[in-house]
């Protein structure tokens, strides 16, 4: 199975950095999913949830406020402003998770139906790893 570099960069620093068969990124025009071998370009992100599958099939969810996404046939590196990953191997990790994420989505000034998509996914993510 083919696979491709993934790379998650915030100010405070790197928020994923591994291999992923597929990532789903909030783009500006809509979601988009990228696989390895991918054509190349480069975007701006908006509020939204990056989905990572890895090769054991799990789904690794990260909220993000903004950010831009550079893609190229083995690598996708993204920048963004503020993210949270929503992981945890406990009920009270989660929940810090679920926490965080709320905030950054209360700070994002950009508010409607982004965030509603947002909070919905959150809560879904939450509902699979609990």
């Amino acid at each position: 199975m083919d696979k491709l570099k993934l790379e998650i960069l915030t100010p405070n620093g790197e928020i994923f950095n591994g291999d992923a068969v597929s990532v789903t990124l909030p783009g500006e025009e809509g979601e988009f999913g990228v696989l390895a071998h991918h054509a190349s370009l480069s975007t701006l992100l908006e509020a939204g949830v990056i989905d990572i599958e890895k090769e054991d099939k799990s789904v690794e969810s990260i909220l993000i406020n903004w950010g831009v996404a550079h893609v190229n046939e083995e690598k996708v590196i993204v920048l963004v402003e503020g993210a949270v990953a929503i992981r945890g191997d406990s009920e009270s990790a989660v929940a810090k998770a679920l926490e965080d994420a709320k905030k950054l989505i209360n700070d994002i000034a950009d508010s409607g139906p982004a965030i509603a998509s947002v909070s919905a996914r959150i809560e879904s993510a939450a509902r699979k790893l609990i």
